[in-house]
């Protein structure tokens, strides 16, 4: 069976943030409301001062303390590795918020459609170009905010859980591009990245990309300690310090993962 997971290189990486754009253009996240992300932060004192960046995508971990909070069942896990939100059954609790320690869910406060960063059935062009419609200069075609995959059903299960701004009162989150991974294609935030810091693919294939990058390289992943067993590997530089972290997630949930997956959590409270 399939088991995917990334693999990201921070030596490699260096802050031009594509991937954050990559994922926002593929995915039709509204504004304010980011899947990928990349930090930054400095270390040392002047002159020997080193700025590092750290991309952060959702780390669909193994034990996700998120899948375990979510009273509707929203929020699962699939076979293959992959930890997505059905969008037709989320009722907007917001719990898998309060559980994650990383901080990739994104609460829909606004109607998407009025949430984009362009009107592109309105005058937008005069902010644009200075006059006109968008359509006035694209040859009559108006640039969608959303992708007819995202209403399409996704994996065995078929539910709905590619893309961003389904509706107002939802989460979302990064989905590793489940409609490109489902086509044989890459994530958008690695098919962009112009240095090849990001990978992704199949751990269970000994010779795929990112088993051979683990079996070679050391490696980390963030915040260990909460026994999530995220899919996400750092090559390349070591771990943040824990003033960084601290910094990074000093707003996130601190979870207590002491139950094995699939055991009913009594109180989200």
């Amino acid at each position: 069976m399939v088991k995917y997971a990334y693999v990201i290189d921070l030596n490699r990486c260096m802050g031009c943030r594509t991937c954050v754009l990559a994922c926002k253009i593929e995915n039709g996240a509204p504004a304010g409301i980011f899947w990928m992300w990349v930090f930054k932060w400095e270390e040392g004192e002047y002159p020997n001062v080193k700025v590092r960046y750290m991309p952060r995508p959702c780390m669909h971990c193994d034990n996700p303390p998120c899948v375990k909070v979510c009273p509707v069942g929203s929020r699962y896990k699939r076979e293959d590795g992959l930890v997505l939100t059905d969008f037709d059954i989320c009722i907007g609790c917001r719990y898998c918020m309060v559980a994650c320690p990383y901080g990739v869910n994104y609460f829909n406060w606004k109607d998407p459609k009025k949430n984009n960063y362009y009107d592109w059935l309105g005058d937008e062009g005069k902010d644009i170009y200075g006059s006109g419609d968008v359509k006035d200069y694209t040859g009559g075609v108006i640039p969608p905010y959303r992708k007819p995959e995202f209403d399409e059903k996704w994996g065995r299960e078929r539910r709905k859980v590619a893309g961003g701004g389904h509706y107002t009162g939802v989460i979302e989150k990064c989905t590793w591009c489940v409609h490109r991974i489902e086509k044989g294609l890459k994530p958008a935030c690695v098919e962009s990245c112009p240095v090849e810091a990001l990978h992704f693919g199949d751990l269970e294939d000994p010779n795929s990309e990112v088993s051979k990058l683990l079996a070679t390289r050391p490696w980390f992943r963030l915040l260990e300690e909460y026994n999530t067993e995220p899919r996400v590997f750092y090559i390349g530089q070591p771990p943040p310090s824990e003033k960084i972290r601290d910094l990074i997630f000093s707003t996130q949930a601190k979870p207590v993962l002491d139950k094995p997956m699939g055991e009913v959590v009594e109180s989200h409270g």
